[in-house]
């Protein structure tokens, strides 16, 4: 059954967050949602980015009937 993301607790990934000297912006990244990542030019700008970015991936994937992966928490490869 797909799962319905409407809120930030529904958010619940592992956001990893580091600054790119190549892109000259913070770069949030969410490992567990494959392809979904944000930029901006604070870290508070690409975690709200990546907020935004983790929701559409999820609408996405529940409009194409895709399998949404439940947060494990913390990654410990990454």
């Amino acid at each position: 059954m797909p799962i319905k993301s409407q809120n930030q607790a529904d958010l619940q990934y592992e956001v990893i967050l580091y600054w790119s000297e190549v892109d000259e912006a913070y770069i949030a990244d969410v490992p567990e949602l494959p392809g979904c990542m944000a930029d901006g030019d604070s870290y508070e700008e690409a975690l709200k980015a990546a907020e935004i970015a983790m929701r559409e991936w999820i609408d996405t994937a529940n409009e194409l009937g895709r399998e949404i992966p439940k947060p494990k928490g913390r990654l410990l490869f990454a």
